[in-house]
Protein backbone atom coordinates (compact mmCIF):
# COMPACT_ATOMS: atom_id res chain seq x y z
CA UNK A 1 0.00 0.00 0.00
CA UNK A 2 1.20 3.50 -0.78
CA UNK A 3 2.03 5.64 2.27
CA UNK A 4 -0.75 8.11 1.42
CA UNK A 5 -3.47 5.79 0.17
CA UNK A 6 -6.32 7.81 1.65
CA UNK A 7 -7.39 11.29 0.52
CA UNK A 8 -4.91 11.54 -2.38
CA UNK A 9 -6.56 14.83 -3.37
CA UNK A 10 -5.02 16.49 -0.29
CA UNK A 11 -1.53 16.40 -1.81
CA UNK A 12 -0.80 18.40 -5.00
CA UNK A 13 -0.37 16.06 -7.96
CA UNK A 14 3.12 17.34 -8.79
CA UNK A 15 4.28 16.55 -5.24
CA UNK A 16 2.55 13.18 -4.80
CA UNK A 17 5.52 11.03 -5.83
CA UNK A 18 8.00 12.94 -3.66
CA UNK A 19 5.64 12.79 -0.67
CA UNK A 20 5.19 9.04 -1.24
CA UNK A 21 8.96 8.59 -1.18
CA UNK A 22 9.36 10.69 1.98
CA UNK A 23 6.49 8.83 3.64
CA UNK A 24 7.88 5.40 2.76
CA UNK A 25 11.28 6.22 4.28
CA UNK A 26 9.61 7.74 7.36
CA UNK A 27 7.71 4.49 7.95
CA UNK A 28 10.94 2.49 7.77
CA UNK A 29 12.74 4.96 10.07
CA UNK A 30 9.87 4.71 12.57
CA UNK A 31 10.14 0.92 12.52
CA UNK A 32 13.90 1.07 13.01
CA UNK A 33 13.54 3.46 15.95
CA UNK A 34 10.96 1.16 17.55
CA UNK A 35 13.49 -1.72 17.32
CA UNK A 36 16.42 0.39 18.52
CA UNK A 37 18.63 -1.56 20.89
CA UNK A 38 17.44 -4.94 19.60
CA UNK A 39 19.40 -5.06 16.36
CA UNK A 40 21.69 -2.02 16.53
CA UNK A 41 22.82 0.95 18.58
CA UNK A 42 21.09 3.89 16.88
CA UNK A 43 22.33 6.36 19.51
CA UNK A 44 26.00 5.56 19.05
CA UNK A 45 28.26 8.43 17.99
CA UNK A 46 29.72 8.09 14.50
CA UNK A 47 31.43 11.44 13.91
CA UNK A 48 30.45 15.08 13.44
CA UNK A 49 28.64 16.98 10.72
CA UNK A 50 29.97 20.00 8.84
CA UNK A 51 29.16 22.38 11.71
CA UNK A 52 30.88 20.23 14.31
CA UNK A 53 27.69 18.82 15.86
CA UNK A 54 27.91 15.20 16.97
CA UNK A 55 26.28 12.70 14.61
CA UNK A 56 24.44 9.68 15.93
CA UNK A 57 24.21 6.49 13.87
CA UNK A 58 20.56 7.20 13.06
CA UNK A 59 21.45 10.67 11.70
CA UNK A 60 23.54 9.03 8.99
CA UNK A 61 21.15 6.11 8.44
CA UNK A 62 18.20 8.45 7.90
CA UNK A 63 20.17 10.79 5.62
CA UNK A 64 21.32 7.91 3.42
CA UNK A 65 17.78 6.49 3.25
CA UNK A 66 16.07 9.74 2.27
CA UNK A 67 18.73 10.58 -0.31
CA UNK A 68 18.51 7.14 -1.91
CA UNK A 69 14.72 7.20 -2.00
CA UNK A 70 14.60 10.61 -3.69
CA UNK A 71 17.15 9.67 -6.36
CA UNK A 72 15.34 9.65 -9.71
CA UNK A 73 12.39 11.66 -8.42
CA UNK A 74 11.43 15.21 -9.34
CA UNK A 75 14.01 16.44 -6.80
CA UNK A 76 16.87 18.05 -8.68
CA UNK A 77 18.85 19.33 -5.68
CA UNK A 78 19.07 17.67 -2.27
CA UNK A 79 20.49 19.60 0.70
CA UNK A 80 20.90 17.88 4.06
CA UNK A 81 21.93 19.14 7.46
CA UNK A 82 24.29 16.17 7.56
CA UNK A 83 26.18 17.07 4.37
CA UNK A 84 28.45 20.00 3.59
CA UNK A 85 27.14 20.72 0.08
CA UNK A 86 23.91 20.17 -1.80
CA UNK A 87 23.96 17.28 -4.28
CA UNK A 88 22.27 16.87 -7.66
CA UNK A 89 19.91 13.90 -7.84
CA UNK A 90 18.21 14.55 -11.18
CA UNK A 91 19.36 17.15 -13.72
CA UNK A 92 15.84 17.27 -15.16
CA UNK A 93 14.17 17.64 -11.76
CA UNK A 94 11.90 20.57 -10.94
CA UNK A 95 12.24 20.63 -7.14
CA UNK A 96 14.85 21.46 -4.51
CA UNK A 97 14.49 19.67 -1.17
CA UNK A 98 16.24 20.55 2.10
CA UNK A 99 16.04 18.11 4.99
CA UNK A 100 17.04 17.54 8.59
CA UNK A 101 16.89 13.72 8.39
CA UNK A 102 16.82 13.16 12.15
CA UNK A 103 16.00 16.14 14.36
CA UNK A 104 16.55 15.74 18.10
CA UNK A 105 18.96 12.84 17.77
CA UNK A 106 20.41 13.59 21.22
CA UNK A 107 17.14 12.15 22.57
CA UNK A 108 17.34 8.78 20.79
CA UNK A 109 18.70 6.91 23.80
CA UNK A 110 16.14 8.48 26.15
CA UNK A 111 13.10 7.26 24.16
CA UNK A 112 11.78 10.80 23.61
CA UNK A 113 10.23 12.00 20.36
CA UNK A 114 12.54 12.74 17.44
CA UNK A 115 11.67 13.61 13.88
CA UNK A 116 12.43 14.55 10.28
CA UNK A 117 11.98 18.10 8.94
CA UNK A 118 11.78 18.90 5.23
CA UNK A 119 11.31 21.91 2.96
CA UNK A 120 10.58 21.98 -0.78
CA UNK A 121 11.26 24.87 -3.17
CA UNK A 122 10.95 25.08 -6.96
CA UNK A 123 14.37 24.24 -8.41
CA UNK A 124 16.31 27.10 -9.96
CA UNK A 125 19.35 26.96 -12.26
CA UNK A 126 21.78 26.06 -9.46
CA UNK A 127 21.60 24.59 -5.99
CA UNK A 128 22.68 27.91 -4.50
CA UNK A 129 19.90 29.90 -6.18
CA UNK A 130 17.40 27.15 -5.34
CA UNK A 131 18.05 27.22 -1.60
CA UNK A 132 19.38 30.70 -0.78
CA UNK A 133 16.01 32.37 -1.06
CA UNK A 134 13.26 33.49 1.31
CA UNK A 135 11.19 30.89 3.11
CA UNK A 136 8.13 32.59 1.62
CA UNK A 137 9.09 30.89 -1.68
CA UNK A 138 8.43 27.43 -0.22
CA UNK A 139 5.86 25.28 -1.99
CA UNK A 140 5.81 22.68 0.80
CA UNK A 141 7.21 22.20 4.27
CA UNK A 142 6.62 19.83 7.12
CA UNK A 143 7.90 17.31 9.62
CA UNK A 144 7.41 13.72 10.70
CA UNK A 145 7.45 13.07 14.43
CA UNK A 146 8.41 9.60 15.65
CA UNK A 147 6.67 9.30 19.00
CA UNK A 148 3.85 7.34 20.65
CA UNK A 149 2.04 8.28 17.44
CA UNK A 150 3.97 8.77 14.22
CA UNK A 151 2.52 11.91 12.68
CA UNK A 152 3.19 13.93 9.57
CA UNK A 153 2.40 17.65 9.69
CA UNK A 154 2.66 19.35 6.31
CA UNK A 155 1.61 22.46 4.45
CA UNK A 156 1.40 22.98 0.71
CA UNK A 157 0.63 26.67 1.12
CA UNK A 158 -3.08 26.35 1.84
CA UNK A 159 -3.26 25.52 5.52
CA UNK A 160 -1.58 22.81 7.60
CA UNK A 161 -2.58 19.15 7.42
CA UNK A 162 -2.14 16.37 9.98
CA UNK A 163 -1.59 12.72 9.09
CA UNK A 164 -1.27 9.83 11.56
CA UNK A 165 0.52 6.59 10.68
CA UNK A 166 -1.79 3.59 10.95
CA UNK A 167 0.51 0.75 12.14
CA UNK A 168 -1.90 -1.84 10.74
CA UNK A 169 -1.95 -0.64 7.14
CA UNK A 170 1.48 1.07 7.34
CA UNK A 171 0.03 4.15 5.69
CA UNK A 172 -0.56 7.76 6.74
CA UNK A 173 -4.20 8.69 7.33
CA UNK A 174 -5.34 12.29 6.99
CA UNK A 175 -7.06 13.26 10.24
CA UNK A 176 -7.17 17.07 10.01
CA UNK A 177 -7.10 19.23 6.87
CA UNK A 178 -6.85 22.54 8.71
CA UNK A 179 -4.75 22.41 11.89
CA UNK A 180 -4.79 25.66 13.86
CA UNK A 181 -2.39 26.88 16.54
CA UNK A 182 -4.45 27.66 19.66
CA UNK A 183 -4.46 31.46 20.01
CA UNK A 184 -3.42 31.49 23.66
CA UNK A 185 -1.69 29.32 26.24
CA UNK A 186 0.15 29.58 29.55
CA UNK A 187 3.17 27.59 28.31
CA UNK A 188 6.54 28.75 27.03
CA UNK A 189 9.59 26.73 25.99
CA UNK A 190 13.16 27.92 26.43
CA UNK A 191 16.43 26.54 27.79
CA UNK A 192 16.55 28.52 31.02
CA UNK A 193 20.11 27.45 31.79
CA UNK A 194 21.25 30.08 29.28
CA UNK A 195 19.48 32.95 31.06
CA UNK A 196 22.71 34.82 31.84
CA UNK A 197 23.61 34.91 28.12
CA UNK A 198 20.29 36.27 26.79
CA UNK A 199 19.65 39.80 25.56
CA UNK A 200 17.71 42.15 27.84
CA UNK A 201 14.40 41.90 25.89
CA UNK A 202 14.38 38.09 26.15
CA UNK A 203 15.25 38.23 29.86
CA UNK A 204 12.49 40.78 30.41
CA UNK A 205 9.88 38.61 28.67
CA UNK A 206 10.85 35.50 30.63
CA UNK A 207 11.07 37.45 33.90
CA UNK A 208 7.50 38.63 33.40
CA UNK A 209 6.31 35.07 32.73
CA UNK A 210 8.16 33.64 35.74
CA UNK A 211 6.76 36.40 37.98
CA UNK A 212 3.33 34.84 37.51
CA UNK A 213 0.32 36.39 39.20
CA UNK A 214 2.54 38.86 41.07
CA UNK A 215 4.04 40.20 37.82
CA UNK A 216 2.66 42.43 35.05
CA UNK A 217 1.12 39.48 33.19
CA UNK A 218 -1.12 38.70 36.15
CA UNK A 219 -1.14 34.94 35.56
CA UNK A 220 1.01 31.88 36.14
CA UNK A 221 2.94 30.21 33.31
CA UNK A 222 4.53 26.79 32.86
CA UNK A 223 7.91 26.23 31.22
CA UNK A 224 8.63 23.34 28.86
CA UNK A 225 11.91 22.27 27.22
CA UNK A 226 12.29 19.02 25.27
CA UNK A 227 15.47 19.66 23.22
CA UNK A 228 13.63 18.33 20.16
CA UNK A 229 12.32 20.93 17.70
CA UNK A 230 9.70 18.63 16.19
CA UNK A 231 8.39 17.72 19.65
CA UNK A 232 8.21 21.39 20.67
CA UNK A 233 6.40 22.23 17.42
CA UNK A 234 3.96 19.38 17.81
CA UNK A 235 3.06 20.49 21.32
CA UNK A 236 2.50 24.08 20.20
CA UNK A 237 0.25 22.96 17.32
CA UNK A 238 -1.78 20.97 19.85
CA UNK A 239 -1.80 23.32 22.86
CA UNK A 240 -0.46 26.72 21.80
CA UNK A 241 2.26 28.65 23.56
CA UNK A 242 5.63 29.88 22.37
CA UNK A 243 9.10 28.43 21.69
CA UNK A 244 12.23 30.57 22.02
CA UNK A 245 15.74 29.79 20.82
CA UNK A 246 17.16 33.33 20.76
CA UNK A 247 20.61 34.59 19.91
CA UNK A 248 22.79 35.02 22.97
CA UNK A 249 26.20 36.19 24.10
CA UNK A 250 28.12 32.91 23.80
CA UNK A 251 30.63 32.38 21.02
CA UNK A 252 28.90 30.66 18.13
CA UNK A 253 25.42 31.61 19.33
CA UNK A 254 25.39 35.21 18.09
CA UNK A 255 22.90 34.21 15.37
CA UNK A 256 21.20 31.43 17.29
CA UNK A 257 21.88 27.75 16.67
CA UNK A 258 18.99 26.46 14.57
CA UNK A 259 19.54 26.26 10.83
CA UNK A 260 17.37 28.33 8.54
CA UNK A 261 16.98 25.89 5.63
CA UNK A 262 16.53 22.61 7.41
CA UNK A 263 14.70 23.66 10.55
CA UNK A 264 13.41 27.21 10.83
CA UNK A 265 11.97 27.88 7.36
CA UNK A 266 9.85 24.68 7.15
CA UNK A 267 8.69 24.90 10.78
CA UNK A 268 7.80 28.59 10.30
CA UNK A 269 5.89 27.64 7.14
CA UNK A 270 3.85 25.00 8.99
CA UNK A 271 3.19 27.29 11.96
CA UNK A 272 2.17 30.39 9.99
CA UNK A 273 -0.06 28.32 7.70
CA UNK A 274 -1.75 27.17 10.92
CA UNK A 275 -2.36 30.76 12.02
CA UNK A 276 0.67 31.16 14.29
CA UNK A 277 3.67 33.47 14.15
CA UNK A 278 7.39 32.90 13.55
CA UNK A 279 10.20 35.47 13.85
CA UNK A 280 13.85 35.85 14.79
CA UNK A 281 12.61 37.89 17.75
CA UNK A 282 12.06 41.01 15.68
CA UNK A 283 11.41 40.15 12.01
CA UNK A 284 9.39 37.39 10.29
CA UNK A 285 11.44 34.27 9.54
CA UNK A 286 9.85 33.61 6.16
CA UNK A 287 10.90 37.01 4.81
CA UNK A 288 14.59 36.31 5.37
CA UNK A 289 17.17 34.95 2.92
CA UNK A 290 19.99 32.72 4.26
CA UNK A 291 23.53 33.61 3.20
CA UNK A 292 24.70 29.98 3.03
CA UNK A 293 23.28 26.46 3.18
CA UNK A 294 24.01 25.98 6.88
CA UNK A 295 23.17 29.53 7.99
CA UNK A 296 21.70 29.80 11.49
CA UNK A 297 19.07 32.15 12.86
CA UNK A 298 17.41 32.98 16.18
CA UNK A 299 13.95 31.40 16.17
CA UNK A 300 10.77 32.24 18.06
CA UNK A 301 7.42 30.77 17.08
CA UNK A 302 4.01 29.82 18.41
CA UNK A 303 0.68 31.47 19.11
CA UNK A 304 0.63 34.69 17.08
CA UNK A 305 -0.17 36.98 20.01
CA UNK A 306 2.74 35.65 22.06
CA UNK A 307 5.22 36.00 19.21
CA UNK A 308 4.04 39.58 18.64
CA UNK A 309 4.45 40.33 22.35
CA UNK A 310 8.07 39.19 22.28
CA UNK A 311 8.70 41.45 19.29
CA UNK A 312 7.23 44.33 21.29
CA UNK A 313 9.74 43.68 24.10
CA UNK A 314 12.53 44.30 21.59
CA UNK A 315 10.99 47.71 20.86
CA UNK A 316 11.00 48.81 24.51
CA UNK A 317 13.43 51.56 25.53
CA UNK A 318 16.53 50.50 27.45
CA UNK A 319 15.18 51.59 30.82
CA UNK A 320 12.09 49.41 30.39
CA UNK A 321 13.97 46.17 29.69
CA UNK A 322 16.42 46.93 32.47
CA UNK A 323 13.74 47.74 35.04
CA UNK A 324 12.19 45.27 37.45
CA UNK A 325 9.12 43.55 35.99
CA UNK A 326 6.76 45.51 38.18
CA UNK A 327 7.60 48.71 36.34
CA UNK A 328 6.66 47.44 32.87
CA UNK A 329 3.11 48.66 33.01
CA UNK A 330 2.74 48.39 29.21
CA UNK A 331 2.44 44.63 29.59
CA UNK A 332 -0.15 44.40 32.33
CA UNK A 333 -2.49 42.07 30.42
Amino acid sequence: MKPFATHPDAIPADLQDVMDRLGSVAIEVATRIARGGIDEDLAGLCGTNTDGDGQKALDVIADDAFRAALDGSAVRFYASEEQEEAVTLNEAGTLALAIDPLDGSSNIDTNLSVGTIFAIWPAAATAETSFLRPGSDLIAGGYIIYGPQVCLMVSFGQGTQKYVLDPGSRSFVLVDRAVKVPPTSTEFAINASNYRHWSKPIRAYIDDCVAGTEGPRGRNFNMRWLASLVAETHRILARGGVFLYPRDGRKGYEQGRLRYLYECAPIAFVITQAGGGATDGENPILGQTPARLHARTPFIFGSAEKVARITAYHDLPEQETSALFGNRGLFRS
